[in-house]
């Protein structure tokens, strides 16, 4: 399947699956995703990930979903804002606070991809990949 936004499509399938309660979610991989995965990871999102040989050449990413005690889920939220169609790139002083400093903005800069607080404590800016909370 050939997505025009991959990055959305992740996001949408990780979303989906948090919803249906299911453990882990499944999909090809880039390194943008791999380096989105790491970040869910490091804040606690998602418990685990894993790079694994598909049916074909092309790499699988499979993410393990974290749940609290009465499995609820601990991603309540994830929504695109830098799209193919509308990019958004922003300074690092203009990074937004995600709910309040409970969620948090993924940036992806010359540094690499980073949490919003990352790339203001190295100031840095970059395109506005995703919100997480």
């Amino acid at each position: 399947m050939n997505t025009t936004d991959p990055i959305a499509d992740m996001l949408t399938r990780v979303r989906n699956a948090v919803r249906a309660r299911h453990e882990t979610v499944s999909m090809p991989t880039s390194r943008l995703k791999e380096e989105l995965a790491r970040i869910l990871k490091e804040e606690g999102y998602v418990k685990d990930f894993a790079l694994l040989k598909g049916p074909t050449s092309q790499k699988v990413l499979r993410i393990q979903l974290s749940y609290s005690g009465r499995k609820e889920p601990v991603l309540s939220g994830l929504r695109r804002v830098s799209r193919p169609g509308l990019r958004v790139y922003v300074s690092w002083e203009r990074i937004p606070r995600v709910r309040g400093g409970l969620g948090l903005a993924i940036v992806t800069t010359p540094q690499g991809v980073l949490t919003g607080r990352e790339a203001r404590r190295r100031q840095v800016g970059g395109e506005l990949l995703c919100y997480v909370w």
